[in-house]
């Protein structure tokens, strides 16, 4: 006789519905096994500190889907979905403080687009997840609750901005995560937490009521434990909106639905590029080129005709010579702050500064983007040149018949608490715009603070809109792979 009894830990979307349909657990039931796995990890235990703020209605709410599923069936494909959502996407029920002490008491007054799209869906806001204060940098630590922790190795990052989000879905605090992605954002804390990460074409997601880094760069989606649960979101959340007309360019480019493109052989025939100029030289970037050298092999073995690529893209230059982050962060975050009005006291980057209200690490970047705007020749200069690089991307890719390009991630380890986040390469997809998605690529050799190992991620990358054809690549990595492992740090509750 099979076993029909639910397991909360790495269950997926699928398994969940699965379990509703059966009657093997409910929403409520779900909710309350997330919320006994925060109150014992996040601040207790190993401390991940991945939690700003939980609902305070959560399981009120999960009674009510329960009701609402007995008498009518799912309210949408996310029914009683529980939620971890990166702080600086508003919530009108919760505070949305971006992780800053600055923005404590602000409520919205109403949902970001994506939160509203969830909800719709039917998913279960169950937390808001702690960040890198306004997303400016990758270390994920806030004025608000401080140093999130790596659930694999509590000495390390979980990499960032969105380390919250990534940290909390490593250790199953919820069943899936959203994420913004300005520079790295998105990807970085699924390398650095075993996850799933895709930072969409800009346009695809709506960006209306998320607080802002650069809106020429910014977006936001999803972190999961699984390719299919990452593609099932992102068709929840993508598609126009009026309210940012950025959105209006993924009319006519959104295929319906990402999860069609859950292929088994999705590696078949795929030509993957492989941007040899993104891997480290030196001894410490040992452990990811091994990781990398393995996952290749069994892209290969997949299917995949693999291209070897010399192309001269330094992602250091990109992130200093290319990216426009700290040159929009001005005009776009002050913007933000000052429609806000009164629920925002300290609304220029100056009374923020003066404030004594931010952590003392995005102190320097505050101070260097109050002297920067995009009324200056150097945005301009930076803004041609990412046009010039988007087009030098997609020519390399044409010249070689390309589906996609693969490289790791960060190459070396995500760096220990207190040190600054450097080599990542996610910058190649947020200076041009184009999707790529992050996803296990194995672990380091297991330590006494990292017992597994710590997690190594790579990242795909494609062309614009071709979100689908990296879903495949991915599914069929992720199914001839199988790396993801949870974390020792956080196990299953008796």
């Amino acid at each position: 006789m099979p076993d029909e009894r639910f397991f909360l830990e790495e269950t997926t979307i699928a398994k969940i519905q699965e379990g509703l349909k059966k009657g093997t657990v409910t929403c409520r039931g779900l909710t309350e096994g997330y919320l006994r796995r925060i109150e014992a990890y996040d601040r207790r235990g190993p401390s991940l500190k991945a939690v700003l703020l939980v609902n305070p209605k959560a399981l009120e709410e999960a009674d009510a889907l329960d009701r609402l599923y007995r008498e009518k069936g799912p309210a949408g494909p996310l029914h009683g979905i529980p939620v971890l959502i990166k702080d600086n996407v508003e919530t009108k029920d919760m505070a949305t403080t971006s992780g800053s002490l600055s923005l404590e008491n602000y409520l919205p007054d109403k949902d970001a687009c994506l939160t509203k799209k969830l909800r719709e869906a039917g998913a279960l806001i169950l937390a808001k997840a702690n960040m890198h204060e306004f997303a400016i940098w990758g270390e994920s630590v806030s004025s608000i609750l401080g140093q999130v922790l790596n659930p694999y190795d509590l000495t390390r990052t979980p990499g960032g901005s969105s380390g919250g989000t990534g940290a909390g879905i490593a250790a199953n605090f919820a069943a899936i995560g959203i994420g913004t992605d300005t520079v790295n954002s998105i990807r970085s804390p699924a390398s650095a937490c075993a996850c799933v990460g895709i930072r969409p074409t800009v346009g695809l997601v709506s960006r209306e009521g998320i607080a802002p880094y650069s809106l020429d760069q910014d977006t936001a989606g999803p972190i999961c434990r699984t390719v299919e649960d990452a593609a099932a979101i992102l068709g929840v959340i993508s598609g126009y909106d009026p309210g940012d007309p950025e959105t209006a360019w993924s009319v006519g480019n959104r295929p319906a639905p990402y999860t069609a493109y859950l292929c088994a052989d999705g590696l078949a025939k795929k030509r993957i590029g492989v941007l040899r100029t993104l891997f480290g030289e030196k001894k410490e970037h040992g452990e990811v080129n091994a990781a990398m050298e393995r996952s290749l092999r069994a892209m290969a073995d997949g299917g995949a005709v693999l291209v070897e690529l010399d192309e001269p893209i330094d992602t250091n230059e990109l992130t200093a010579e290319v990216s426009v982050h700290l040159h929009t962060l001005k005009d776009d975050l002050e913007g933000y702050l000052k429609k806000l009005g009164s629920k925002a006291p300290y609304n220029t980057l100056t009374k923020l500064l003066d404030s004594g209200k931010i952590h003392p690490g995005i102190v320097q970047n505050l101070k260097r983007a109050n002297t920067l705007s995009r009324d200056s020749l150097d945005y301009r200069t930076r803004t041609m040149k990412r046009f010039e690089l988007r087009t030098r991307v997609l020519k390399l890719m044409a010249d070689h018949e390309l589906d996609a390009l693969v490289y790791p991630h960060q190459k070396g380890l995500v760096v220990a608490v207190g040190e600054s986040q450097g080599e990542r390469n996610g910058v190649l997809g947020s200076a041009t715009g184009f999707p790529s998605i992050a996803l296990p690529a194995g672990f380091s050799t297991p330590t006494e603070t990292a017992p597994l190992g710590v997690p190594i991620g790579l990242e795909f990358l494609g062309r614009p809109w071709r979100e689908g054809v990296l879903i495949a690549i991915a599914y069929s990595f992720e199914q001839k792979t199988r790396y993801r492992k949870p974390p020792e740090s956080t196990p299953p509750l008796s």
